[in-house]
């Protein structure tokens, strides 16, 4: 009697085991499938981020009389900010200041809140047709997460600048389909060179569809190609420093516009090798390589510049020029950032389908 209840109660106690054992394992099944799904989940969001395209929203172009609102959204203005208001009046333009203008703190044109507020009130404020930096450096990206998009978008105008401005621009862009401009700015502007003014007034006080490559001659075709797609980029540096956050730059189907200064040809290499991995090159519709200012070898061995380009962009089957006029160089072509354009090697034509309305 005693061994049936012994096998009875070591019967109970292996099931009760085993039941554990399953209970046990479908728990770590369920967990390892929930983590996984995260983690697909996680992926997907990271590379669908920035891949909802805005509609594309034209700014007003410019008449003389327009007020043009000035700002220091990075570095704080130098001498050579003088030069842009003295030709902004000259065209007939009235200029009124931000407070970034006048302001300091450390090397910014004042605070990370002053200098956002400027660009939030500029926005915001119906007199004024146009915001122009006067100064890049550094400091747009610690305020891109400050600017209210809402009202960007509702009260769309020009806004300009290049270098670190890139930042402002690109996510001023990407985030309400506002067309920016990769524009000239202080010492740019001082007696201006005629490239640089046909570009200005093409870029900003007109309405129609130009040729963005006939200005100036002196870019060579890399590659041959046809492509067309919204122009995006700006400075190289800044155009990478996206990566990763909440202002990604989306480059598919579009025409990738890049320019640096002083920078050696092995760190460019870097930049854009960070770009190829982050799939960035690989739905491309063409690229405009603007200047490259200085782009020293480190060491004798380093590839040159030109050997850069060749070795990351040989390949792709787009058209590609090199050495166009736009970036840290005299003279300055001015580069619409979210408008259409058809590119064309072949009949040596970048067509902007329209800059301004």
């Amino acid at each position: 009697m005693r061994t049936i209840k012994a096998n009875k109660l070591l019967l109970i106690a292996v099931l009760a085991i085993a039941s554990l054992t399953l209970n046990a394992a479908a728990y770590k099944s369920s967990k390892s499938s929930e983590i996984s799904t995260r983690i697909r989940n996680s992926a997907n969001y990271q590379n669908s981020k920035n891949t909802t395209e805005n509609e594309i929203i034209i700014p007003e172009g410019l008449k003389p009389g327009d007020t043009i609102g000035l700002i220091a959204p990075a570095n704080y203005t130098n001498e050579n900010s003088n030069a842009e208001v003295e030709y902004l009046k000259s065209r007939g333009f009235n200029v009124v200041y931000g407070q970034s203008f006048y302001s300091k703190w450390y090397g910014f044109g004042g605070t990370d809140n002053v200098r956002a507020k400027d660009i939030n009130d500029m926005f915001a404020n119906p007199n004024i047709k146009a915001i122009f930096a006067v100064r890049g450096g550094y400091g747009g990206i610690r305020i891109v997460d400050k600017l209210n998009y809402d009202t960007i978008k509702k009260n769309p105008k020009i806004i300009s600048g290049f270098s670190d401005n890139t930042t402002l621009l690109l996510a001023i862009n990407e985030k309400t389909g506002l067309v920016t401009f990769q524009g000239p700015m202080a010492d740019n502007l001082k007696n201006i060179p005629p490239v640089t003014e046909n570009a200005f007034n093409k870029a900003f006080m007109s309405n129609e569809s130009y040729n963005l490559l006939d200005f100036d001659d002196t870019y060579s075709i890399m590659k041959n190609g046809r492509g067309s797609g919204k122009i995006t980029g700006g400075n190289l540096s800044l155009v990478v420093a996206t990566l990763g956050t909440d202002h990604e730059i989306n480059t598919d189907g579009k025409i990738l516009f890049l320019e640096e200064t002083n920078e050696a040809s092995y760190r460019i290499d870097r930049m854009l090798q960070q770009l190829r991995l982050a799939g960035k090159f690989d739905k491309l519709q063409g690229i405009i390589l603007g200047d490259f200012k200085n782009p020293k070898q480190a060491d004798p061995t380093d590839m040159t510049i030109d050997e850069v380009f060749y070795d990351n962009f040989g390949k792709l089957n787009i058209p590609i020029i090199k050495n166009f006029k736009s970036g840290h160089v005299r003279p300055f072509i001015t580069v619409p950032i979210g408008a259409k354009a058809k590119m064309d090697t072949y009949n040596r034509q970048i067509i902007i389908e329209k800059a301004t309305k």
